[in-house]
Order: structure tokens, then C-alpha cells, then sequence
């Protein structure tokens, strides 16, 4: 049982920005005290659960996601998660991996083994001196993925397949077009293997109000069975929206000029 005379301790931005990138992880309704990744988190900041509980909910009240579906966190942010917070959202790819970075030094110092993807990515890159900015890219598409699998639920937003080994984490902005944006869950689809490249190839685009547009020619030529149930009883139907993060509609009328849909 933790001390209820324990001294205070206050938050600073070392121990905000693992609690930040717990946030990003975990659903709305899990950012309670009882949720063993939550304990975890508190015992390697030498805080209760109940502290990073609160911290959580209090993040929440800045995401606008969680406000426009009509829920709301504790409201009572600090200046300082303010700060964190804007700063952000406002800069996707070099915060998430501090913040990550941050995750990942308290996870080794107290013995938790880093994940195997991380490690087996280090692996297959050969020695050289690029090596280090491979391992780089290779780890923040790793993380996107994450971000994006499990903002969805391992989902795909147009068929509902569930299944983490058949679905694929889609830049709806590319990764080499905009850098700035590289890492930010709102640029991404998740979507199945066969949905992913026909989305990558223009052959399918989700319009800005959020529904599945088939390209033309798909849809003026003649189709077998299997091109109908995949791809064209979807056309004009809405995706489903994901836990947080839902994605931007700038990027979405992005994609879908760009393939010539708007």
C-alpha cells in the first residue's frame, strides 16, 4: 500500500513525457488507476497509480478528439502539461520519439526487456555508416505502425477485418512528401494488406467526411464477385473512426486531389 503521507513530488517534463506517450497508447477508458500499464508506469516514476491516473485524465481534457466525442478529463491541466501538450502536437516526429525515448530509459532501467520488433529491426540493418540513420527510420515506422494499430484496434477502418498480421498502418500523406507530419497518428489509415495498396495506388481514397470514394474505373468496368465484395460495396460508405486520432480532412482532400477524386 503506498503511503498516504507520502511527500509531494512535483511533475516535471522527464517524467511527463512517459506519461505522454502512455497517453498516446491507451484508449480513453482504460487511463484508470487499475490498468496494470498505468501501475507500471507509477512504480518506475516512484508515484502512486492513482497520480498517473490523474495526470492521464487531466492530458485528456487538452485533446480536442476526446471533446468532440463528448467526453471530458479532469480539466485541471498544469501550465506545464500545456506547454508539453502544445508543444506536441505541434511537432509529431521529434516529440513522439523523445517521448518514447523517455518510456523506453525508464522500461531498462528497471529490467523490462525492450520490445523484440525494436530489436530484431537493429539486427537486420548491416554495419555501416548508415547504419544508425537506417535504424532510425526503420524504428519511427515501427512506432507509427503502433500508433496507428493500436489507435484502431488492429481494425481496418473500411472492412472491419480485424487482425493485426493482415492489416497495415497508411501514411494518407506519404512518408517522403511531408516529414513534418511522418509520425502523426492523424496521417495515418489503418487498413488491410489489399486495401493499403489500393489506397497507395489511387484506386480508392477516403473523402475529408470520412467515406470510402472507389475510383471511377473501377467502378465503369466489368467486376467479378470478389472486386465487388472487397472494394466496390464500399464506395460511399463511412470508415470506421478510431479510438483517438481520427484522421485530419486537410490530409484527406490531400490524397484524394492528388489521385484526381475532388
Amino acid at each position: 500500500m503506498p503511503n498516504p503521507r507520502a511527500p509531494h513530488i512535483d511533475w516535471t517534463r522527464q517524467h511527463l513525457l512517459p506519461t505522454l506517450h502512455l497517453y498516446t497508447q491507451l484508449p480513453f477508458g482504460k487511463l484508470d488507476a487499475r490498468n496494470a500499464k498505468v501501475k507500471q508506469l507509477a512504480r518506475w516514476l516512484g508515484r502512486t497509480p492513482g497520480s498517473v491516473a490523474m495526470k492521464l485524465a487531466n492530458l485528456s481534457s487538452l485533446d480536442p478528439v476526446i471533446a468532440a466525442r463528448g467526453l471530458s478529463g479532469l480539466n485541471k491541466p498544469s501550465a506545464l502539461d500545456r506547454v508539453v501538450w502544445d508543444e506536441f502536437h505541434a511537432n509529431w516526429g521529434p516529440m513522439s520519439a523523445e517521448a518514447a525515448h523517455e518510456y523506453a530509459k525508464l522500461a531498462t532501467a528497471h529490467g523490462e526487456p525492450l520490445a523484440e520488433n525494436l530489436t530484431e529491426i537493429a539486427l537486420v540493418i548491416p554495419e555501416g555508416k548508415t547504419r544508425a540513420a537506417t535504424v532510425q527510420v526503420r524504428v519511427n515506422q515501427w512506432k507509427f505502425r503502433q500508433s496507428i494499430i493500436d489507435n484502431y484496434g488492429a481494425r481496418c477502418c473500411i472492412t472491419g477485418l480485424v487482425s493485426e498480421q493482415l492489416v497495415n498502418a497508411s501514411h494518407i500523406v506519404p512518408w517522403s512528401d511531408d516529414h513534418e507530419n511522418r509520425m502523426n497518428p492523424q496521417n495515418g489509415l489503418c487498413l488491410s494488406t489489399l486495401h493499403d495498396r489500393a489506397f497507395d495506388i489511387g484506386l480508392i481514397t477516403v473523402l475529408p467526411d470520412f467515406k470510402v470514394r472507389v475510383s471511377k474505373k473501377l467502378v465503369a468496368q466489368p467486376s467479378d464477385s470478389f472486386m465487388k465484395q472487397a472494394l466496390l460495396r464500399f464506395n460511399n460508405k463511412k470508415i470506421l473512426m478510431p479510438h483517438r486520432y481520427g484522421p485530419d480532412p486537410q490530409f484527406l482532400e490531400s490524397h484524394a486531389r492528388r489521385f484526381g477524386f475532388i
